[in-house]
């Protein structure tokens, strides 16, 4: 199990994370280009989707996306609003801490520029 404060800790490991979070939502940006952040879940149709603290999106390319579902929906999931998007929705109070981090390195390198990628080639 994760916590909000874990995540945090993770994500701001990372080179030029900047947090955006709120009480209500994590999320986490390198240079303007998110990485992780708390999945909106639709609770009731037609009304404003809610943030679940529990759940996040982290990029990730599609073929990741597709291998972690199959292999753990227990912990990785999608949904119709993620679909075909580059994101897996994960489930923290499930999902190890080492695996996050691993999933955080990897979105991290997703979105960050080139030349900040080469100046961190330890991520």
């Amino acid at each position: 199990m994760v916590d909000a404060a874990t995540v945090r800790r993770l994500a701001l490991a990372l080179p030029e994370t900047e947090d955006r979070c709120t009480a209500l939502r994590l999320a986490f940006e390198v240079r303007g280009k998110g990485f992780a952040w708390s999945f909106n879940e639709r609770v009731h149709p037609k009304k404003p989707r809610v943030p679940r603290i529990d759940i996040l999106a982290v990029r990730c390319p599609f073929e990741t996306k597709e291998m972690l579902i199959e292999a753990a929906p227990d912990r990785f999931f999608d949904d119709d609003h993620y679909r075909g998007f580059p994101a897996v929705l994960v489930r923290l109070e499930v999902i190890e801490r080492d695996e996050l981090a691993g999933l955080f390195r990897g979105a991290w390198r997703q979105v960050a520029p080139k030349p900040l990628l080469k100046a961190h080639p330890e991520v």
